[in-house]
């Protein structure tokens, strides 16, 4: 047997699982394609247009992992990262830009390179 409930008791249920939905949702998904221009004026010169450097020297970041992109760029723009190349560049990154980049290089492949 089911007890009656009053349509405000309803409603409330109805707004809480709304707002429930909404706070696990993405605020806004990364687009990678708006990152290319960031990539060919200034992190393809060490890192490659598709984040697989063909110089040992610097990290290769084509298939990594978006988040630990993202968390290594925002570490470098705090400081918690040290880095001053980096630092320098991640300085003049929105979240956004780095959102962008994060998933830019995560698409691309990986490739494995040995350093001579």
């Amino acid at each position: 047997m089911s007890t009656p409930t009053s349509p405000l008791v309803r409603i409330l249920f109805s707004i809480a699982g709304c707002a429930a939905m909404l706070a696990v949702a993405p605020a806004s998904a990364a687009d990678a394609a708006a990152a290319k221009k960031t990539v060919t004026e200034v992190c393809q010169a060490c890192h490659g247009a598709d984040g697989n450097s063909p110089s040992g020297d610097f990290p290769r970041l084509g298939g990594q992992h978006e988040d630990y992109l993202a968390k290594a760029l925002r570490d470098y723009k705090s400081g918690a990262r040290k880095n001053p190349i980096m630092a320098g560049f991640a300085a003049t990154l929105t979240n956004k830009d780095i959102d962008n980049l994060a998933a830019y290089y995560a698409s691309q492949p990986a490739v494995v390179h040995d350093k001579f």
